[in-house]
């Protein structure tokens, strides 16, 4: 029979399991939550009220030369507790991957932007509109200068991408360069050498020496070239032939009429298919001897047969045997050595003509 302490532990050890689950749910619902603010955004200000709500994903600013720009800058705080943000203008930049990057103010719309405050304090469950202006000096370049925004608080920071194009005429021109081919990829780099920005569309085509082996239609590129900027990329090539002399054409364009093309050589030796064909040549070198060992050649066979005038031994026999003189068996010995003769180039001469 149980006893009372037995009973006791069980209760307490159901009580403990009922009792989980509500903590968990507690914990879920945000009780003992830790109060640091997280989530915090910064964008374009929009015209619409609800909280984090913007159509901007970038500030769009354009104007003549010595003019002042302005915009507002949106901070939203979703935390419980109040959010300081450092605010800061910098140059826009690519990274290698062409993703967007914003690094220190040197010039351009980076060290123009002037902020009505550069250290502002958001209440919790709050959003602040922050207004800033670009000035423009009055020698800048018509073109694309573009700029960001740099926010930053708690050890997170976020750039907001300023597209600042001041009036005037435009160039839009775009090279190709140093391209080459290694294995299975193509190496190439993109220069834009005009004054707008650019979204440069690639075409890439490559014959051997049949004739074509690559036609890859034109596409938009997922980068965006600034003005002056170098972007080293690459093209891939899975279906690269094994053994052939190729030449690989890169041609590239933007809008405003930008185009570029540029060429190079590649030569593809691939250890398997020169295996093969050195065998295959070996092959044929050895059937070619062979054949030869194979072919019948001439052979003169000489056999001597007694001659049909010889009884036996004599004067003038003997002496016929040994000078080739007289009128017994060496005469009848030299004929019938003629006759066997002229009967094996016959057939000699015979066998030649059928082979």
């Amino acid at each position: 029979m149980p006893s009372l302490t037995s009973y006791a532990a069980r209760a307490a050890l159901t009580v403990l399991l009922c009792a989980l689950p509500v903590a968990r749910a507690t914990a879920a619902d945000g009780a003992p939550r830790s109060s640091a603010p997280s989530g915090w955004e910064a964008r374009p200000a929009s015209g619409v009220t609800r909280t984090g709500d913007s159509g901007r994903p970038y500030f769009y600013l354009e104007g003549a030369p010595g003019t002042v720009l302005q915009d507002r800058l949106t901070v939203t705080n979703p935390g419980r507790t109040p959010l300081t943000v450092r605010l800061r203008g910098a140059d826009a930049d690519r990274g290698r991957a062409g993703e967007p990057a914003a690094r220190e103010a040197a010039k351009g719309a980076g060290a123009w932007l002037r902020f009505a405050s550069r250290k502002v304090t958001v209440p919790a469950r709050t959003r602040a509109d922050v207004p800033f202006a670009v000035t423009v000096p009055p020698d800048t370049v018509p073109g694309d200068h573009p700029g960001a925004i740099l926010a930053e608080s708690g050890g997170r920071a976020m750039d907001v991408r300023v597209h600042l194009r001041v009036s005037g005429p435009t160039l839009a021109a775009l090279s190709v360069e140093d391209v080459a081919v290694s294995g299975r990829t193509i190496h190439y780099t993109l220069v834009n050498r005009g004054n707008a920005a650019l979204t440069p569309r690639l075409s890439v085509s490559a014959d051997g020496v049949f004739g074509a082996l690559l036609r890859r239609e034109a596409r938009t590129l997922p980068r965006e070239l600034l003005p002056g900027q170098r972007m080293r990329l690459t093209e891939p090539w899975r279906d690269a032939p094994a053994l052939d002399s190729v030449t690989v054409r890169l041609r590239a364009t933007a809008a405003g009429g930008a185009h570029g093309e540029a060429s190079a050589s590649a030569t593809y030796l691939s250890p398997a298919p020169l295996a093969g064909g050195a065998l295959l040549v070996l092959a044929v070198l050895a059937a070619g001897a062979y054949r030869h060992r194979r072919r019948p050649g001439r052979r003169l066979r000489l056999r001597l047969r007694p001659g049909r005038g010889r009884t036996g031994p004599s004067s003038g026999g003997g002496m016929g045997d040994r000078t080739g003189g007289g009128t017994g068996g060496g005469t009848g010995d030299g004929t019938a050595l003629r006759h066997e003769q002229d009967s094996d180039d016959r057939h000699v001469a015979k066998a030649g003509a059928e082979t």
